[in-house]
């Protein structure tokens, strides 16, 4: 699918950090995919600083998984590098209980 700007938003933001949260249909691969050489957070790059955090919602069989990422790098050329911030995995999946 690519990055959709629309499910990007601002958890919380102080002294020049950002927390965000960000849902798609898109998995882990792709969110840390270079992306054409920009990376899956290129269009977003006005946003972004080093350091901010960034937790996403994924679809993973049949439930949602929470991955918190760290933006490592922002080049006003375009390019986004993000990384896992939980120990270089990605958390196990998180399934919810039937109401």
């Amino acid at each position: 699918m690519g990055f959709d700007s629309a499910e990007l938003s601002a958890l919380a933001y102080a002294n020049g950090f950002t927390l965000w949260h960000y849902r798609t249909a898109d998995t882990d691969a792709d969110l840390l995919s270079p992306g054409a050489g920009k990376g899956y957070f290129a269009a977003a790059d006005e946003l972004l600083r080093p350091g901010d955090q960034i937790i996403a919602n994924l679809p993973r069989a049949g439930g949602t998984v929470v991955v918190n990422l760290m933006v490592t790098a922002v080049d006003a050329a375009g390019p986004v590098a993000v990384e896992p911030i939980d120990s270089g995995a990605f958390m196990p999946l998180v399934r919810r209980a039937a109401a």
